[in-house]
């Protein structure tokens, strides 16, 4: 919470604090009240509305060898969005009441730190919207990579948050989507928005069959893999067509992975690992994301299902692990 400052030898020292997450321990979460941080050189400061909860936390969360503890307050939260409060020094491209989404890394906090040229302004169209900007320029980035065409097969396996929105984008570009998840409600929300056809992930050998009956023998022009588990991306390379294009959009990260090299060589498939690391290509997805969800191309409310304040962050990751029915994707919201 903003306090007010002391003198310390004749200057301002900041006496401000905030909330923050900490991971004490595998599966232990505290809320701590520390310094509210300063920005630097090129940097700014956001006073978070809210930060979305990514299943990539759950292995460190876990508490796997390599994580330690406890972590740095915030960390592991970088879906946040809010509107920037400081700026430091060398920016003129940002300023103080601007709402925008934050790519930053210690976003389970009231108050996260980024670089200037890692925000995205929010446009007055998006007032009072969450925007995760993260997953959402995940998801533009996919499907960019994923180079989908009018008239195209698209099979898409696991359909959360990331698999429905690229659902609606690939439909919206004129393909026909099939979607495949293991919960009913899953390809209830895969049809809300624009699949053509479902398939419960069930029966590996019945999944193939019931492809190859919808695509004449042919199999699908697309296969996006958007589970990050082995069963899903031996099952996706199954569904490609010969001189196909597979698209790994799962988070893999739970050890190594075993492909089926004869079936994707045989095929002539090309294989694309859609995931990025350049800050670059990031902003350039949230930036996509704003238009799409601006313009109302895109509309990503429906899939925010759960909503916690920061001091049930516990109760948040338990849900986006076990997916209860009716689950898609958690928030954490400031007041």
């Amino acid at each position: 919470m903003l306090a007010a400052s002391e003198m310390l030898d004749d200057k301002p020292v900041s006496t401000a604090t905030m909330r923050a997450a900490v991971l004490s321990q595998p599966g232990r979460i505290r809320i701590d009240e520390v310094a509210v941080p300063e920005p630097g050189l090129g940097q700014v400061r956001v006073r978070l509305e809210g930060c979305g909860v990514c299943a990539s936390n759950l292995t460190p969360w876990k508490g796997p060898e390599w994580m330690q503890f406890p972590t740095e307050p915030g960390a592991l939260g970088h879906e946040g969005w809010g509107v920037v409060d400081a700026v430091g020094s060398g920016i003129d491209t940002v300023s103080v009441g601007d709402r925008v989404a934050a790519l930053s890394f210690k976003a389970y906090a009231e108050y996260d730190i980024a670089a200037a040229d890692a925000v995205v302004p929010l446009p007055a169209a998006l007032e009072g919207r969450a925007f995760p900007g993260e997953p959402l320029g995940c998801a533009m980035n996919i499907f960019r990579r994923s180079a989908i065409e009018p008239g195209q097969t698209v099979a898409i396996i696991g359909i959360g948050f990331l698999g429905a929105l690229l659902t609606r984008l690939a439909t919206d570009a004129g393909a026909r989507v099939i979607a495949i998840s293991r919960r009913p409600y899953s390809l209830d929300v895969a049809r809300q928005m624009g699949a053509a056809e479902t398939i419960a992930m069930e029966d590996h050998h019945a999944i193939i069959e019931q492809v190859k009956a919808l695509t004449a023998g042919q199999f699908c022009d697309r296969v996006i893999e958007a589970v990050g588990k082995q069963w899903p991306l031996d099952l996706a390379g199954e569904l490609v067509r010969e001189g196909g294009r597979l698209v790994v959009a799962g988070y893999h990260q739970d050890g190594l992975r075993h492909v089926n090299m004869q079936l994707w060589n045989w095929r002539g498939i090309d294989v694309i690992n859609a995931h990025e690391r350049d800050p670059k290509a990031y902003i350039r997805g949230i930036e996509e994301a704003v238009q799409a969800v601006a313009s109302g191309r895109l509309d990503p409310d429906p899939l925010y299902t759960h909503r916690y304040p920061l001091e049930q962050l516990v109760e948040a990751l338990n849900a986006t692990r076990d997916r209860p029915d009716g689950f898609l994707k958690a928030l954490v919201i400031f007041p």
